[in-house]
């Protein structure tokens, strides 16, 4: 019997990428072949020449249809079979397997906010719920909007197979939180959009949208951020710690190049307040979540783990992030040895230049 196929792929929306899909009938026994598109449709392509290629990367049970059904998450490749300029993920993959040695892995954080009829789920016709505080991690009553559509989520994902760790209602009322990992560099990024397709095709069925704006409601309302949770083998083996500040500060060397990377609106986003840094100053510290880059307490207290950057924005491309801390952590950390070795070549120059200063070494010895 024939299954259907689910082609999932990141559209050229500006100045945030959206998704899009449409669905296969595929042979029984035939696996997911490449397909196209109508790149014209999807600011990717223009009408004289719009197909695009979809090539299939990642699959999995699809969790809404049959037990055959599967979702198949795509990169965009132009006619030619390169990577299309919206396709972060070729990028990502080649800083991989360049820093495949540091085997780096990801935990992703996403934020995100549901709305209706305009207006945060859940708040009122006019004015604004009650202030913030009895939201993030909240039972109870009318002040929990979204409840059931994060349920169905969840469960819809552990069916996937999508590596989801947990969920949480968040600060602001009408906003959640459900975490991905621990996942590679490429895997972090094709299951949590994955997991974005399922929440927003969730979501359709409670007449609800699922919002990823960095800064959803102006004022004094929390933000939504993607806080990037990122080790190396260097980090997790004993006595990692050395290896965790190094990271910290080699993030610090390129401030500019991640903010860039970090998703549209981080200006409104990171200000100092709603345990945020300023996005233009960057800071790292144990347990503080008002700094750049949080080192957790249990972290600090083994001596080793992983670190999280938590500037990254809840609408930011994964497939770019991890890419950009790969660069970032493990490139730093490799140009180390070389310099070492560099400097141990020089030794024996200077070695001999002391043989021939018989003079100098007796009145060294003295």
């Amino acid at each position: 019997m024939s299954y259907q196929a689910e082609y999932i792929w990141i559209d050229g929306t500006e100045p945030t990428r959206k998704l899009r899909s449409k669905t296969r009938i595929v042979a029984n026994g035939k696996k997911p072949a490449i397909w196209g598109f109508d790149g014209s449709s999807t600011n990717q392509a223009t009408g004289h020449f719009s197909d695009c290629v979809l090539e299939p990367v990642f699959t999995c049970p699809d969790p809404l249809r049959g037990p055959n059904d599967i979702l198949v998450m795509c990169e965009v490749l132009n006619p030619d079979m390169t990577p299309h300029v919206t396709n972060a993920r070729a990028a990502a993959a080649a800083a991989a397997k360049k820093y495949a040695s540091f085997e780096p892995m990801f935990g992703i954080e996403q934020e995100y906010t549901f709305f209706q009829d305009g207006r945060p789920y859940g708040w009122p016709e006019d004015g604004y719920p009650a202030p913030q505080g009895p939201y993030y991690c909240g039972v109870g009553g009318s002040k929990m909007p979204g409840r059931d559509i994060v349920e169905a989520h969840t469960l819809a994902c552990l069916r996937a197979g999508i590596g989801i760790e947990g969920t949480n209602a968040e600060v602001m009322m009408g906003q959640w939180e459900f975490q991905v990992g621990i996942l590679d560099t490429l895997a972090v990024g094709d299951q949590l959009w994955v997991a974005r397709w399922l929440l927003e095709r969730i979501a359709e069925e409670f007449d609800v949208d699922v919002s990823f704006d960095a800064k959803p409601i102006k004022g004094d309302w929390n933000g939504a951020g993607a806080h990037t949770n990122f080790s190396t083998k260097q980090m997790r083996a004993n006595g990692g710690w050395d290896a965790i500040i190094a990271g910290c500060e080699a993030l610090g060397t390129r401030v500019k190049e991640h903010i860039a990377a970090y998703g549209v609106g981080i200006e409104d986003r990171l200000t100092g307040a709603h345990e945020t840094a300023p996005y233009t100053k960057f800071s790292y510290g144990v347990s503080d979540r008002g700094s750049s880059v949080r080192i957790p307490g249990a972290v600090a207290r083994e001596k080793k783990g992983y670190l999280e950057d938590r500037r990254p924005n809840a609408n930011i491309d994964p497939y770019l992030v991890a890419r950009m801390m790969v660069e970032t952590i493990c490139g730093a950390a490799a140009s180390k040895p070389a310099a070492k070795k560099a400097v141990a070549k020089k030794a024996p120059a200077k070695k001999a230049v002391a043989k021939k200063t018989p003079a100098k070494k007796a009145a060294s010895r003295r």
